[in-house]
Formats: C-alpha cells, structure tokens, sequence
C-alpha cells in the first residue's frame, strides 16, 4: 500500500516506471518526474487501463476514491473509460460544466464543416453577446427568460437579425450537449413569437425601364473611371448576377472561348461560379449551393476579350486597380454611379431588378404566344441563382441544366435590348474620359 510519503520519495529514472497501491490502482512515473494515477483492469477478458489523474491535483484518497467508483461500473458491467469520457464533456448535473465550454466544444466540432468566414462570424457573436452574459453558467440553470433577456439586448442596438441567428447557434448547442446525455430542455425553442419581427427584405434602388438603362450605360461607359471598372459595370448589367460573384470572377471560370481567335463562335460561352463561392456570397451554411452556369451572350464575351487585353495575366477578370492579384474592391462600381449621377437611382445589385422585372413583364405581355413563356418565371429565377418556391434541391439541380437552351435565348434578348446603340466595347479603351461630376 502506498503513503504519501513514498509517493514524495518516489524519484524519476531513466525510465517510466510505476509504483503500485492495491485493486489495481499504480502511480506512473515519467523521467521528467510527471506523475500521474492509473487503473488497470480487466474488460471481456481483455486488459484495459484508465488514467484517473495527475498527482498532486489528485490526491492518494482521491485516486483512490476513483479507483472504487470505476470498480462498482465494472461490477455494473460497464466500462469505466467511457463514463470517464464522458465525465470529460458532461458534469455531475447531466450537463456540460458551462454554457461557454459547451459552445466552444460545439463550435470546435462544427468548425470542419464551415467556411472559415462563417465559423469566425458564429465563434465572435457568441464571445460578443452571450458569453458575457450566460458563459460562466452552468447550462442547466440557463432558461428562457434569461436567454430571451440577453436577445433583448441584441435587438436593443438594432440589430434583429442577429438576434435571431445567434438564437439559432444557442440551440444547436443545447442540442449537441443533449446528444451526450444531458436531457436539458431547450431554452431556444419557441422563442420566435417574443422576438422583434425581421424587417423586410431590402429593396435595392434600380432602373426599370429600358431607356434609361440605355443612357446609364452610356453615362458609365464615358465616366471619368478606370476602364476595367467602366467594362466590371457592363458585364454586371448583361448578366444580372450578384456583384460579389462578379468582382471575384476568375479567368478559369470561363469555357466555351477560344481567346486566340476573336471571330470563333461563342455560342456555348459559359461562366461557372463554383458552390463554394455560391455558398461565401450568400452566407450558406448548408450544402444546398451548386455551381451556378451563367450563359453568356456574345455582348458580355466582347467585353471579356477586351478587357482580357488589360487583366488576362491576373488571376481575376475585374481585379483591384492599386493591387493586380487582388479582386476588385467592393464599392468601386458603386461609386462611379454615385459620381455620375445615379445615388439613390440604381445600384450594383439593381441590375438583378432589373433583369427580373424587365423580363417578367415581357413574358407576361407575350404569354400565350408561345408556349416557352410559361416555364419564363422559374427560368429567370434560374438565371439570378435564385431557388424557386416550391423546387427541391434535387430538381434545381436537374432544372439549371434543363432549360440552359431558354437561358441562352433569354440573354441574348437582355444584351440585344440594353446594348443596342452602346458604345462598342473596344472603344470603352480609348474613348475620351469626362471628369467625374
């Protein structure tokens, strides 16, 4: 039997080596004189051991004390490591020792899955509004009430949305420590009805009728700006895509070309954004983005043979204009509208409203015509990496290749509309620049 002051006496060797207590209880021994009690027993015929804690924070009674709590699981039939686990991530209580140990076990499971983006974003809101407040709790004291006074707070400074989200992320975590055995009630569930109602969607300011997209154009393409932004602009307008997805655009991104020969047919030209990027632009967090095939029409692939003559060595197509390797920044196309005129009249992201509601109305107007229009609506949500009501995720996978032959003709017809009479785009190069406004 051991004694405290053997085990002070108990010097390091060369070697680990271990000194022995009873019932299978020793102390181990290391060189550098760590010591640490251990366990060994016997499970299905096989030997096991179970490290029961590091001397002096254990004491000799201590270690001893668990060496007795792990026989009875065995005599219970039941193995004393996995209780030990899970004493690691659940207290005596039945619940992990903290809320913020809890969420950072959580967050540190989940992290894998995540773009690094998202899972800093989900990590700081929790450090920023939760822990301050239910981080040193244990989570079994943690209700609603409380968890609804601490949202309170977020939506106090205005910020609605946030709430809701990190709402969302307390739940997940009080699922994860139930999952381990917790059997706690959830203090997120049934929440939303006492929380701020989410404002309406933003609406961005965007032109709607063809002519005076034709002159805004114009006005853009003889700014006082950079050519790579004037040409950024156009392309945004032919395509109608988010203007993230544009300024990250990236030459190998784009098929159906052939660069050495500028009279070749681009009838197949494409441009596909990758899910990845999908899931960045629109801070997804599940698996549902695709890689999204954006039609090009031959408008849009002048302008990417010209500005192909500026940028073709750069790693993006639209890239910063102080750093090449870099994307181009995120207001640079917003402030040339701005400086020529259109604040508060149309915006980057307008284009997208734009194209829906130009498009939809002349499907509208045609409707009965032929007989393609009736599928317009869903097609044109296509085109704008929209999911629409009603479409699971496997039929939006087989749609966006389905009526790839309609997306063609539908860009054509927008290019046809809003470039007819523009400035060819190789002049965008050259063409006399007036001061800006």
């Amino acid at each position: 039997m051991l004694t405290d002051k053997a085990i002070r006496a108990a010097a390091p060797k060369d070697r680990a080596y271990k000194v022995s207590d009873s019932g299978g209880l020793f102390l181990h021994i290391s060189p550098k004189n760590h010591k640490s009690w251990r366990f060994k027993y016997r499970l299905d015929g096989k030997e096991q051991l179970l490290t029961l804690g590091v001397y002096p924070e254990v004491s000799l009674a201590e270690a001893r004390e668990k060496r007795n709590d792990a026989r009875k699981l065995l005599r219970d039939g039941r193995d004393p490591r996995v209780s030990a686990k899970r004493a690691m991530l659940v207290g005596n209580s039945g619940t992990f020792q903290t809320f913020e140990q809890a969420a950072r076990a959580w967050h540190t499971v989940q992290k894998p899955k995540w773009k690094p983006v998202h899972a800093n974003d989900v990590i700081t809101s929790l450090e920023r509004d939760i822990f301050p407040h239910l981080g040193k709790m244990p989570m079994d004291v943690i209700d609603k009430p409380l968890l609804l006074s601490v949202l309170k707070k977020i939506e106090g400074r205005g910020s609605i949305e946030t709430a809701r989200r990190v709402k969302q992320r307390v739940a997940a975590i009080f699922r994860y420590v139930n999952a381990h055995g917790a059997a706690l009630e959830n203090p997120a569930n049934d929440l939303n009805d006492a929380l701020a109602p989410l404002p309406p969607s933003k609406r961005y300011p965007a032109l709607l009728d063809v002519d005076a997209i034709k002159r805004m154009l114009g006005d853009i393409d003889r700014a006082g700006a950079s050519p790579v932004t004037r040409l950024a602009s156009r392309f945004l307008a032919l395509t109608a895509q988010r203007p993230g997805m544009v300024r990250h655009m990236e030459w190998n991104e784009i098929s159906g070309v052939d660069w050495a020969n500028r009279s070749a047919d681009v009838s197949e030209a494409l441009w596909t954004v990758p899910a990845g990027k999908i899931k960045q632009e629109l801070k997804l967090r599940s698996d549902e983005a695709f890689d999204h095939k954006i039609p090009l029409s031959s408008q849009a692939v002048q302008i990417l043979r010209v500005v192909r003559l500026l940028t073709g060595r750069a790693p993006y197509v639209f890239p910063n204009a102080r750093a090449g390797t870099a994307a181009m920044t995120v207001n640079a196309i917003g402030y040339l509208y701005n400086r020529e005129g259109y604040k508060g009249k149309h915006v980057p992201h307008g284009w997208r409203s734009s194209f829906s509601t130009i498009m939809n109305e002349q499907a509208e107007r045609e409707l009965g015509t032929d007989v393609r229009l009736f599928a317009d609506r869903l097609i044109i949500d296509l085109m704008l990496a929209h999911t629409p009501a009603g479409m699971s995720a496997t039929e939006l996978r087989y749609n966006r290749a389905r009526y790839m032959g309609r997306r063609r003709e539908l860009a054509k017809r927008w290019a046809d509309m809003i470039m007819d009479g523009a400035l060819p785009a190789t002049e965008i190069l050259d063409s006399p620049r007036r001061k800006p406004r």
